[in-house]
């Protein structure tokens, strides 16, 4: 058996440095030290040796075994380096660089973040609500009669539950009231959903984003001082706003509010951006009612609301033509808002 180990070791390390390739050598490993391999069968037969042999040959076999996967390894690292040297010389570091596509934030996304960042700076809080909503923090709270055509199912996406698709993001407000005494600083961004006929300038969702401060003593000069800033912050310090007399269930007096800047479009004309007013003291009175107490007193605190649309502002503040481009999710379109 001395011999078969001697003459088995001298082939494996011959096989071994004859092997061209990684497979090859690999082929070597199997037909010798592999399960079925021979140097394994071999080993295998040391039980039927005598005794005294046993210890020389069990010596002699590990020997053989170490020297065949030393050889192995050292091969192995060999053709390795060879294979990567062959691969390296295909290239021509000459070349330019393939340029990796990066991405960037949706237009609404970093509009949104933006607007988030000037609100906090004046020290309001994100607020976030559910978009299944009930009726009474939809319509009820925010002093909506009943009548009122936003209510209409031709309006308003209605579940079976009697629950619905909130059709602004004001029910954030009033959970935030019901949550909270006052002082209320919040801002509310996200989806509502109304049943628009989708078109150049409609979708049945969209986003909004809403803001409440509620406090003793705020006056309408906090709110035209709060979103002139903003605005002024958002497109440049030489943008006009104006407030023109509207009508809204929750708010009274209440503001449409009108903004000309050169960001959006020359700055010749006026554009409606938003609408905002002085919180109803009817709503306090609902959400009173609702949290058992009179946190609200509307004859103690007061309080203002704006909100307006992200894609309206979105489509005026980078020339978009058709608010559907925003989520038809094209590269072509949205690569152009690439840092």
């Amino acid at each position: 058996m001395r011999e078969e180990l001697t003459a088995l070791r001298d082939e494996a390390l011959h096989a071994i440095a004859k092997a061209k390739d990684l497979p090859s050598l690999e082929q070597v490993r199997v037909t010798f030290v592999g399960r079925a391999g021979r140097l394994t069968q071999l080993g295998e037969q040391m039980r039927h040796l005598p005794k005294e042999d046993r210890p020389e040959i069990g010596k002699l076999l590990h020997d053989v075994r170490t020297a065949v996967a030393a050889s192995l390894d050292a091969r192995t690292t060999q053709l390795q380096a060879e294979a990567e040297e062959a691969e390296l010389s295909q290239v021509d570091p000459t070349l330019p660089g393939v340029a990796q596509a990066t991405g960037s934030l949706h237009p609404l996304q970093f509009l949104q973040r933006r607007a988030v960042e000037i609100f906090r700076r004046m020290g309001f809080a994100l607020a976030e609500g559910p978009e299944i909503e009930t009726e009474w923090h939809c319509f009820d709270a925010l002093n909506t009669p009943p009548d009122h055509p936003a209510r209409n199912e031709q309006d308003t996406f209605y579940l079976p539950d009697g629950r619905l698709l909130r059709t602004h993001t004001s029910s954030v407000q009033i959970r935030a009231m019901e949550g909270q005494k006052p002082p209320v600083r919040i801002i509310a961004p996200g989806a509502a959903y109304r049943r628009d006929e989708v078109d150049a300038t409609h979708l049945a969702q969209f986003t909004q984003m809403e803001g409440l401060y509620v406090d003793e003593g705020v006056t309408l000069a906090d709110l035209k001082g709060t979103l002139e800033y903003f605005f002024r912050e958002l497109f440049g310090s030489d943008t006009k706003v104006r407030f023109r007399p509207h009508f809204f269930p929750f708010t009274e007096p209440s503001y449409e509010i009108d903004v000309r800047a050169a960001a959006l479009g020359g700055g010749e004309r006026w554009l409606e951006l938003a609408g905002c007013g002085m919180v109803d003291p009817a709503v306090f009175e609902q959400v009173n009612d609702r949290r058992g107490d009179r946190a609200f007193d509307p004859h103690k605190i007061s309080g203002f609301a704006f909100g307006f649309g992200l894609e309206r502002l979105a489509m005026i503040l980078y020339g978009v033509p058709d608010i559907r481009m925003f989520v038809e999710n094209d590269q072509r379109f949205l690569s152009q808002f690439m840092p």
